[in-house]
């Protein structure tokens, strides 16, 4: 077992968890127990850990940044994502900025950690959304990245819709289609509300009432087609996993209301790191066996 995994595994069963259910204040309350590093203290179980792989040293670094984790989190609520979830995501992210620091830098390591806590957080987002949109990963994480940065530039700080000059902008900057800038928007602003459904006996989502005169009938038939042809393909390729990843998957990227990794732990007797390690590997097993069929139909 890898020092990583070792840090990894002891505080899976130390580290206070928000589980599903529990008060966020209750968890913050919790955190804010573990005292705050002076920096000479920071630099003595820094030292002390690479020096001599000292677990104690490493769980002290990370309990002691544990809020910063838990405030980088918050900032992620808007994602439509459990937050239990992003949470343990964010400290997955502080471990292993604990286990590559080094203070030959000459910053703290909370500097450090910002940049490996949103990197996890980022990772886990855009993992749990490319299964929905296979064949457009590249253009998600384009516009994940540098959305918000380009609407700033041009003074665009509401969360509201792009106007259609905008979109086409922004589209022709990334090379992306103008459907995915729409989209991203959407997400990365938090609305929601257009994916319901538009009435309770219909299939259709508010979304789709959204006028656009770019698109016709045609349009809007080939893209139902698409989208239908990669749906069939997903689900084929995720019949040749296991059933337990069949289940994790469907349970954690495949649904509306995402399951928390603790809750499926609990259903296989296995931790929550382990939920998230099987999720990973079966992720990039199905990603790569959709990427396989999509080609051969090419």
């Amino acid at each position: 077992m890898t020092t990583e995994s070792n840090i990894m595994v002891r505080n899976q069963n130390t580290l206070p968890v928000l589980a599903e259910g529990d008060s966020l204040f209750s968890y913050l309350e919790k955190i804010k127990k573990f005292p705050i590093l002076s920096e000479e203290e920071e630099d003595a179980l820094v030292r002390d850990f690479q020096s001599t792989g000292n677990l104690e040293a490493a769980q002290r670094l990370v309990t002691s940044h544990l809020r910063l984790a838990a405030k980088i989190a918050l900032t992620y609520r808007r994602y439509g994502l459990p937050l239990a979830d992003i949470i343990s995501e964010a400290n997955i992210g502080l471990m292993q900025a604990v286990k590559k620091f080094d203070l030959n830098k000459k910053v703290r390591l909370a500097t450090y950690a910002i940049w490996w806590i949103k990197a996890a957080i980022n990772d886990f987002i855009l993992r749990s959304w490319s299964l929905v949109k296979i064949g457009t990963v590249a253009a998600q994480k384009k516009l994940f990245y540098n959305l918000n940065r380009i609407k700033a530039r041009l003074g665009l700080y509401e969360n509201t819709a792009l106007e259609p000059k905008v979109v086409k902008d922004i589209a022709r900057e990334l090379v992306v289609d103008e459907k995915d800038v729409v989209e991203m928007n959407a997400r990365l602003g938090g609305d929601r509300s257009l994916n319901v459904a538009a009435a309770d006996d219909s299939d259709d989502e508010k979304i789709d009432f959204i006028v656009d005169n770019r698109q016709n009938i045609e349009y809007n038939l080939s893209r139902k087609q698409e989208i239908n042809q990669r749906n069939k393909i997903l689900y084929q390729c995720l019949s040749e996993l296991s059933e337990r990843e069949q289940d994790i998957l469907k349970n954690r990227l495949l649904t509306e209301n995402p399951v928390t990794l603790e809750e499926i732990g609990a259903k296989y007797g296995v931790s929550r790191e382990r939920v998230r390690q099987i999720e990973k590997k079966a992720y990039e097993k199905l990603a790569a066996s959709v990427k396989l069929a999509m080609l051969s139909q090419m």
